[in-house]
């Protein structure tokens, strides 16, 4: 049996306008607890450049990034057994309180999926006929071999949600 994990808390405040989810994190944000921790993982990069920022390595700087355009960050897995960091391994997974998350913040207009795997648990949790727009991006992970120029064209819409 494989060791269990568990994601972070979520990223949030009253302020946050939009819900970004990702699958839970992989092994290199479990060991230095933050999200999208992997070098190669385009997320932070990407948000950078969606708000036309300079792009930081400081973790509390990307976190100010994120509550300054009031996107909040989460993942749709609670815990699960993986071994690796690839989707493709998770097992008994246990979902986290998606729909309690929105009630208590009734700000989220719209949710973003980052990739495949949060999309497809996000339709199970919460419907199909859930009433806010959740939207697929392309995963930032490096494993989708997706150029940045193409996850980032995708990510800009987002922007349609943001005050910038």
């Amino acid at each position: 049996m494989q060791e269990r994990i568990s994601s972070f808390p979520p990223l949030i405040d009253s302020a946050s306008e939009i819900l970004i989810l990702g699958s839970i994190p992989g092994v290199k944000s479990l060991e230095m607890q933050q999200y999208y921790a992997h070098p190669q993982n385009k997320f932070w990069r990407i948000i950078s450049q969606l708000f036309n920022e300079e792009f930081t390595e400081v973790y509390s700087e990307r976190i100010q990034l994120l509550k300054k355009y009031h996107i909040a960050l989460w993942d749709v897995i609670d815990s699960c057994e993986r071994k690796g960091s690839l989707d493709s391994e998770i097992r008994n997974e246990e979902a986290n309180q998606i729909g309690e998350l929105l009630e208590e913040y009734p700000n989220i207009k719209a949710i973003f999926c980052n990739g495949g795997k949060s999309y497809k648990n996000l339709q199970k949790i919460l419907g199909k006929d859930f009433k806010l727009p959740v939207i697929l991006l392309p995963s930032t992970s490096p494993l989708h071999t997706v150029s940045l120029e193409k996850k980032l064209e995708a990510w800009m819409r987002i922007l349609d949600f943001v005050k910038v």
